[in-house]
């Protein structure tokens, strides 16, 4: 007796491989393009370091556009690759609201123990910051 094997229409999932692959290489050639972009500013902030005159305003600035090319690197990942782009927006901010809360907290606790190591150095600003006393070997080859 030949027994034939039918899927039922409710569980069967015919194979959607087209658009699938068309967004995953549209991810991969963004990805890459700023991944180049990034590199390159990394190399171009290295030479101006070598270089004669070092411009810290320009350096900055790299550093600034490498900082927002990484946040979109990110936000792209967490929207494609964690789908968080096909969420409603309830669910997004529910996880977004709490990151911006985290790192909020990393830059205030940066700049206040910054603070308190500045304030620790002078006797909490009731006198100046006085330079560090050579050794005495250096001190001794002044003399001489």
């Amino acid at each position: 007796m030949s027994q034939h094997h039918t899927i039922s229409p409710e569980i069967s999932f015919p194979p959607q491989h087209a658009e699938g692959t068309k967004k995953i290489w549209k991810t991969f050639w963004i990805l890459s393009i700023i991944t180049i972009i990034e590199l390159a500013i990394g190399l171009a902030i290295y030479n101006i370091h070598e270089g004669e005159n070092p411009n810290a305003n320009l350096v900055l600035f790299f550093k600034g556009m490498v900082c927002i090319l990484t946040l979109a690197k990110a936000y792209y990942i967490v929207a494609i690759f964690m789908h968080l782009g096909d969420e409603i927006r309830n669910f997004i901010m529910t996880i977004v609201v709490p990151l911006l809360l985290f790192i909020w907290f990393i830059i205030a606790f940066l700049w206040d123990g910054d603070s308190w190591k500045n304030l620790r150095n002078t006797d909490a600003g009731s006198r100046p910051n006085i330079e560090k006393v050579a050794p005495a070997a250096k001190q001794k080859g002044a003399k001489d």
